[in-house]
């Protein structure tokens, strides 16, 4: 039986349904395949690596950092210590300095008055029936009071008749031979000296004893 021809319409129909189905491309990979062997191969690799045991370092190597640390630890404890004593040290002769400042600044101030004191008191000697006694008695509370005054700021008056003498506190005007009296003794002294706050300002001026010449 003859196959009856097809319409114009009905081709046109054919047509948009062969077109409409899905044709599969050769040679392009399944994408959904290829994710899931992706996520295989990536739990594959996390097992191996969970499953490699932890490498322990070298307790050689252990023992050689801790050592260095250590080592480190004391040198800067060392050198805090150090610091410390040498800030110390500091602050010290700092404390000296200014107590010896405070201590000896009048030392010019004391030499200048000196010659006064001497002054009052080679007055006070020459002051004899010639003078009346309110005269003298003048001239010895002056020197009384300046005397004090030099005492209070740490003045002290070297006077060493009849002691041995001393070349550090004493300066030997003349040597006398003197049998009475044991050699290197202060037989007179011509001048006083005086110290400030135990440092000798001026020496005393004496006269010094030596052995008898033998016959």
């Amino acid at each position: 039986m003859a196959k009856e021809p097809q319409s114009p319409l009905e081709d046109e129909l054919a047509r948009e349904e062969s077109d409409a189905e899905p044709q599969a491309t050769e040679g392009e990979p399944d994408d959904a395949a290829e994710a899931a062997d992706t996520l295989e191969e990536g739990r594959d690799t996390e097992a191996e690596t969970a499953a490699e045991p932890e490498t322990e370092e070298d307790p050689d190597v252990l023992a050689a950092k801790v050592e260095e640390l250590e080592n480190s630890l004391a040198e800067a404890k060392d050198q805090a210590m150090r610091a410390a004593a040498e800030a110390q040290n500091v602050r010290r002769r700092a404390e000296q300095e200014t107590e010896k400042a405070r201590k000896f600044a009048l030392e010019k101030f004391v030499q200048e008055l000196l010659p006064v004191v001497d002054s009052l008191e080679k007055a006070l000697e020459s002051m004899q029936d010639g003078a009346s006694e309110a005269h003298r008695e003048g001239v010895s509370m002056t020197l009384k009071l300046q005397l004090d005054v030099l005492a209070k700021f740490g003045v002290e008056v070297v006077e060493p008749e009849g002691e041995p003498f001393d070349p550090q506190y004493h300066e030997a005007m003349a040597m006398v031979p003197n049998p009475d009296a044991e050699p290197n003794t202060v037989m007179e002294v011509i001048q006083k000296g005086y110290l400030l706050n135990g440092r000798l300002v001026r020496p005393a001026m004496v006269v010094v004893s030596q052995a008898a010449d033998s016959e």
